[in-house]
């Protein structure tokens, strides 16, 4: 049960972007007690957070907010793909890995390759 916060703001306080999702995910740290993280892009006023409860990969592998080996996407899943092994199979068949192969085990980074293929 990972929590999940974030907001779009064009005009207001892209310095403090950060510290504003920071306090969010703060806010919901009972929804994920296993790590935390936060992402910003001030030129697009995109913030987003993530509290983590780690069930699938346990490492730092699993992170979020997860950014593509490629930099273009960026994701906060809370979620559960049950067939995300054969999924990675399927996208590892295709040739379609990120440079240097999988990072991690979370189903976070399948979803995430997904969108880049």
């Amino acid at each position: 049960m990972c929590g999940l916060a974030g907001f779009l703001s064009w005009s207001r306080f892209p310095a403090l972007a950060a510290e504003i999702a920071t306090f969010m995910a703060d806010a919901i740290a009972h929804r994920g007690p296993d790590d935390a993280g936060v992402w910003t892009d001030a030129t697009a006023g995109v913030a987003l957070a993530h509290r983590r409860l780690a069930i699938l990969d346990l490492t730092p592998a699993g992170h979020q907010p997860m950014q593509s080996a490629c930099g273009r996407y960026v994701l906060i899943f809370n979620g559960e793909i049950y067939n995300h092994l054969e999924l990675r199979h399927a996208l590892s068949l295709a040739a379609m890995l990120p440079v240097g192969g999988w990072r991690g085990h979370a189903d976070t980074e399948t979803l995430l390759q997904a969108f880049v293929a």
